[in-house]
């Protein structure tokens, strides 16, 4: 059996609400940005008969892709950080489980 906690007690509790930075979105542009630095390199270093524009550009977009992930997540980690400091806490009272608030919005 599963207890349920009790929320219709009435006391007020004490929330933290910060913005917390989404990790996915910051990896996936750390991502992008090591591929266009591959871009980049690829473009403005002189050409070599050995090898073929393409495969030096897949060796460096391979190379950059995971420094990009990874400076992607300091940046949101970092964004985290700041978000925590500006935390706020805030009190929420529960509202009275009955017809008088049906209209209200609910979580």
């Amino acid at each position: 059996m599963t207890s349920q906690p009790d929320s219709t007690s009435g006391e007020p509790r004490k929330l933290s609400v910060r913005r917390a930075p989404k990790y996915v979105p910051f990896m996936i542009a750390g991502a992008i940005v090591g591929i266009v630095v591959a871009a980049v390199m690829t473009l403005t270093l002189p050409p070599n008969d050995q090898y073929e524009t393409s495969s030096v550009f897949g060796m460096f977009a391979v190379l950059m892709l995971a420094p990009g992930v990874g400076l992607g997540a300091v940046a949101a980690l970092l964004l985290d950080r700041q978000g925590r400091r500006r935390a706020k806490t805030l009190v929420a009272q529960p509202l009275p489980d009955d017809e008088s608030n049906s209209g209200a919005e609910t979580a």
